[in-house]
């Protein structure tokens, strides 16, 4: 990568400054009051945004007028000569394999789905891509620029403390772009993973995020843009390679190209009730979708987020700045979904949440070309002394196992 300056202390996570002072636990789910935009004991239960969405889920919301609206939806877009009249972007897991399956055969349409290649493909993940494929359903697969989106990934682990980051850009515009190449104006996604996992109440009542929206609620109030011009500053990237047309993909279309195909995003989640195990099932029995053969480090379950080798450590990150991680995430949602009670959540999150991602640590340090004390420097400037505080342990080495002695969590769920 010919980099000249690798890492820094700058930090361009502007959720930071603005989250909570004082940590609080969910007295429903296990979730903290550290998860970003995630509000607060709104119907004076002591519990998250999300909790109580799942009971506006439960008691509140009509499922059964809401599937009349997808069918409206639906009639309004389907094409009459078979061709496409629906986006699906997805990566052939789970919930893209439920979404896609629906709108064929329950609802009958004629989708395209559309898959932004992830940064390294595991094994199942490659293999569950080619099983929807092979389900009957066309796909363009789209591989970014390598050395462009790796140079992307080195910037945004090190300025927002995710190396994900330049998946996630390129993950929910690829879908616009779809949209307007092909001018097909409808785009189904799966769910508002701001109601469902706790965050922005904006998009509550509503089937899509607006598009100025997306930086504070997906990109932690930064953006590429921001990564392309820090990236110029240190000689990571050239005044030519900015310049480039690959970059084009990770932003959405011009708002007038928008406008002229009508393109509009639906949640599937805003029309039926979100449950990820019920994907999962639904997902096995329509769509040849396997999980993984181990659970995935940081959590207890195989078959959510196993599409990449990197996947871990865009969660692992959340567990150095928030004090919460993956099984944390999965947890909550059990709870709410009436899988588990809490009892059992706190024990899960305390054997698995936080666990380092170590069998795929080599790899995500020659993707981004750093070493482990580069990668530890990294990881240590986005603990808060809010969560964090170090032990009485000397430094005994780089290894995970070392570094996880110099700390502790200040407060855990009980």
């Amino acid at each position: 990568m010919n980099k000249k300056i690798k890492v820094t202390d700058d930090i361009l996570d502007q959720q930071l400054d603005i989250l909570p002072k004082e940590i609080k636990f969910c007295k429903t789910c296990v979730v903290s009051n550290q998860r970003p935009r995630i509000l607060w004991d709104q119907m004076k239960k002591g519990q998250c945004s999300a909790c109580d969405y799942a009971y506006e889920k439960d008691n509140v919301i009509d499922w059964d007028e809401r599937e009349k609206l997808l069918q409206k939806v639906c009639d309004q877009h389907r094409s009459k000569d078979g061709s496409f009249d629906v986006i699906v972007p997805g990566s052939g897991g789970k919930d893209s394999g439920m979404v896609t399956h629906k709108l064929k055969h329950k609802y009958g349409m004629h989708p395209l789905t559309v898959t932004w290649a992830p940064f390294l493909y595991t094994d199942i993940g490659w293999k569950n891509f080619l099983a929807l494929k092979d389900h009957g359903y066309d796909n363009i697969l789209i591989h970014p620029n390598g050395e462009l989106h790796r140079k992307l990934a080195l910037l945004a682990f090190d300025l927002h403390g995710d190396a994900w980051d330049p998946f996630g850009y390129g993950q929910q515009a690829l879908a616009y772009h779809m949209s307007v190449k092909y001018n097909v104006p409808l785009i189904f996604m799966g769910e508002n993973g701001e109601v469902e996992y706790g965050g922005s109440l904006a998009h509550k009542d509503t089937f899509e995020p607006a598009i100025k929206d997306w930086s504070e609620h997906f990109y932690k109030g930064s953006s590429v843009d921001n990564l392309l011009q820090a990236g110029l500053k240190r000689n990571i990237f050239t005044p030519d390679e900015i310049k480039s047309s690959s970059f084009d993909l990770y932003t959405p279309p011009p708002v007038e190209d928008l406008e002229r195909v009508g393109t509009e995003m639906h949640w599937m989640s805003f029309y039926e009730r979100w449950t990820p195990q019920w994907n999962y099932y639904y997902a096995a029995e329509h769509c040849g979708f396997e999980a993984a053969p181990d659970r995935q480090e940081g959590t207890y379950q195989k078959y959510g987020s196993i599409d990449d080798r990197l996947d871990g450590f865009h969660w692992w990150m959340a567990y150095m700045k928030f004090g919460i991680c993956r099984a944390t995430y999965d947890a909550s949602h059990e709870i709410r979904d009436g899988h588990i009670n809490r009892d059992e959540a706190v024990a899960l999150v305390h054997k698995y949440d936080g666990e380092f991602p170590i069998r795929y640590w080599k790899e995500f340090l020659d993707y981004l070309d750093i070493t482990e004390k580069e990668f530890w420097y990294i990881a240590d400037k986005y603990r808060r002394d809010l969560v964090w505080e170090p032990t009485k342990a000397k430094f005994s080495g780089y290894s995970p196992e070392a570094q996880y002695k110099l700390w502790k969590l200040k407060e855990q769920v009980e």
